[in-house]
């Protein structure tokens, strides 16, 4: 199938969408609190030794990672990564994928705003 038809779409076009659609829910309802805050995906975590408390992981691979920006950080706007490869070994199929995307946003939002998960989901 020609790259230009829709149904061709990569598997990290795919996880895009994922990301996008659990922000776009979040955001109907939590849309002033999340206001300013990026959401990003990268292939895989960082190379480092040791990982920060705002590192979600699953046994010692970081799954995605929250900065939470603020004035010390230069006004940096909080931003929350999520590892698309990391994330895609560990889903059985796109719907297992779907739930785990967001189940890790709901996770690092509820981290940044200081709230339990469930309040969220």
């Amino acid at each position: 199938m020609p790259a230009n038809v829709p149904l061709s779409r990569t598997k990290a076009e795919l996880f895009d969408d994922l990301v996008l659609d659990a922000v776009e829910a979040l955001e109907r309802q939590f849309g002033k609190e999340l206001a300013g805050v990026e959401f990003a995906v990268e292939e895989v975590p960082p190379d480092l030794n040791v990982y920060d408390s705002d590192v979600l992981e699953d046994g010692e691979v970081p799954l995605a990672r929250l900065l939470p920006g603020g004035p010390g950080r230069m006004n940096v706007p909080p931003r929350i990564v999520l590892y698309r490869r990391p994330l895609e070994f560990r889903a059985i199929d796109h719907e297992d994928l779907a739930d785990l995307v967001h189940d890790v946003i709901i996770e690092q939002v509820a981290n940044l705003l200081g709230i339990d998960p469930e309040d969220l989901a």
